[in-house]
């Protein structure tokens, strides 16, 4: 294949790289805790022997696919009034007990199982200081203070069921996506130091859809502009092929 053909190939890649995490960005706008993503991508650069018109060592770019960035900005909050639903302001993910291990998430929006566990909207079960935290129907109305204290207030009388983990990692972007919006690292957990507890209150995406869809008219154009060059040239190969077939020999 020409070598401008496969540069080409490369810058069509990256950008249909493009479009899938911004479609995923955008399909994850109304997802509570969900951090949006943006491709990152590095030069590769190969050497090449010169053509016949060509003299001194010849290089070649190429697109090369280097994974996302993610943004780990605070999402918007938003009053629900679930008594279960909780919001972290500040750095920290809370840790659900999966089968597959400890993951941890943002995303604060919990309920409770058949057996009384406070879990995650997959059934993941909340992990307390002390493990799962269990909520039975005795304990009245549930209260959870700034430092993740869970409470029930019963008969006027407050009395401290368990305390939610909020953890903290050294570098939160190399946590690893698990879907679910969960994430697993092989970091060591630390107790966030400044994440408070906001109670009736989820943390939304810190997706901006305006924004996204603007970088998607963008990748899309760049797509179009690098397929119209890449037919360009295949139309001069072909019609140089014709012609050099009709030379007589």
């Amino acid at each position: 294949m020409d070598n401008s053909l496969l540069v080409s190939l490369s810058q069509q890649l990256a950008a249909y790289r493009s479009m899938d995490v911004i479609a995923n960005n955008v399909a994850n706008a109304s997802t509570p805790g969900f951090k949006r993503e943006t491709a990152k991508f590095e030069e590769f650069v190969t050497h090449v022997q010169p053509s016949e018109t060509q003299t001194g060592p010849q290089t070649l770019s190429f697109v090369k696919d280097a994974g996302v960035v993610r943004d780990l900005s605070q999402g918007e909050m938003t009053i629900t009034g679930a008594p279960l639903d909780f919001a972290i302001n500040g750095k920290g993910f809370f840790a659900v007990q999966t089968p597959a291990g400890m993951r941890y998430t943002r995303d604060g929006h919990f309920s409770l199982d058949q057996n009384g566990q406070l879990v995650t909207s997959d059934g993941y079960a909340v992990q307390g200081d002390g493990g799962a935290i269990t909520i039975t129907p005795d304990d009245g109305n549930i209260s959870v203070g700034p430092d993740g204290t869970v409470s029930s207030i019963l008969n006027g009388a407050s009395n401290q069921i368990g305390k939610l983990q909020v953890m903290d990692f050294a570098n939160e972007r190399a946590m690893n996506k698990e879907g679910v919006n969960l994430y697993s690292t092989t970091q060591a957990a630390t107790p966030s130091t400044d994440a408070t507890i906001a109670q009736r209150m989820l943390e939304g995406s810190n997706v901006k859809p305006v924004i996204e869809i603007s970088h998607m008219v963008e990748v899309m154009r760049a797509y179009q502009a690098i397929a119209s060059l890449s037919n360009s040239q295949e139309q001069l190969i072909r019609q140089a092929i014709d012609k050099l077939g009709s030379t007589p020999n």
